[in-house]
């Protein structure tokens, strides 16, 4: 079989897991806030993803190279899956989805100023009808605009913002800084939120999160193995086959009605992100190619990023 073919696949399975994942968050958020699920579902992360990093055996030590950068991106990151969570809570999995594809055209644009990336009309164009989409999902006038729908939009922007400052630090810094201290922040300030938003974990809901952990962990080690064996821009549009599942899922576990607007919205949202990913993969034009090379699946919480641990999987092989 392809490599390239595998690694589709595994990425398919991979994000099917993280569907399962955001049902299950959808679930436990019933009952509890999405600051106390990032919190418990991190913490129970904390140690798969320190088994990780044990691997790294770049020499060095922990102070980063660029604090102001790691300070930023390890302060934006915990807010990600705590308004995703909280979308996922309150709108039906097919437009939180939505409206989190927005991701690649957000990295798009931040990448001009961050990155000093350099962005055809092509590219811009596509950025530009993807932000049509976004309108037809939430199509102001049309429906009562909510909480929900801002922190899918804060989500993608959060998740766009520490991409791209990811893609600017990378290369220097080491893989183990760019993980521990988003995850310690995450564990830290969604911590203090406890004293205002807890309340007391039953057993069910303890597993719950347990299940969390443990399927986002699973489901990022598929989408690293597919990076490692494929190429990205085969792997990458693989993630909005979520949508599929989103939709399904909705329907059969909480009777939601998916309209032909948000569908409408989804694919053109979708059909920018992977002009954006095949134009990049194209080259000649981009030096950076930000969408492509950032592979990263915030919205799951513990730190896991999909990037740092291929870079982490690579050195271990090289070693």
């Amino acid at each position: 079989m392809l490599s390239n073919t595998r690694a589709a696949i595994f990425a398919l399975i991979a994000y099917g897991i993280f569907s399962t994942h955001d049902v299950i968050v959808k679930f436990v958020s019933e009952t509890q806030s999405a600051f106390q699920i990032v919190f418990f579902s991190s913490l129970l992360s904390f140690p798969l993803l320190t088994l990780m990093m044990v691997g790294d055996k770049t020499i060095g030590n922990l102070r980063p190279k660029y604090p102001g950068w790691t300070v930023l991106r390890s302060l934006i990151i915990p807010f990600i899956p705590a308004s995703a969570f909280y979308a996922f809570s309150v709108l039906p999995l097919a437009q939180a989805y939505a409206l989190l594809f927005a991701t690649p055209l957000l990295i798009t644009l931040l990448s001009i100023p961050v990155l000093k990336e350099r962005v055809g009309v092509q590219r811009l164009a596509a950025v530009g009808v993807g932000f049509i989409g976004v309108l037809v999902v939430l199509r102001p006038g049309g429906t009562e605009l909510g909480l929900g729908h801002a922190a899918a939009l804060l989500a993608a922007l959060g998740n766009a913002t520490q991409s791209v400052i990811l893609r600017k630090v990378s290369n220097e810094e080491r893989a183990i800084v760019l993980m521990l201290y988003p995850m310690l922040g995450t564990v830290a300030l969604m911590g203090l939120t406890l004293p205002f938003v807890y309340v007391p974990l039953e057993a069910a809901e303890l597993g719950g999160l347990a299940v969390v952990a443990l399927f986002g962990f699973c489901a990022t080690l598929l989408v690293v193995k597919a990076y490692t064996i494929g190429e990205a821009a085969t792997v990458a549009p693989m993630q909005y086959s979520q949508i599929i599942w989103a939709t399904l899922y909705g329907s059969l576990l909480f009777g939601e009605d998916v309209d032909a607007m948000t569908l409408t919205g989804a694919a053109i949202i979708i059909a920018s992100g992977i002009f954006i990913v095949l134009r990049e993969a194209r080259g000649g034009r981009s030096d950076n190619t930000p969408v492509l090379n950032t592979r990263s699946r915030a919205v799951t919480s513990g730190g896991a990023n999909v990037s740092l641990m291929v870079r982490l999987r690579q050195r271990q092989k090289t070693d």
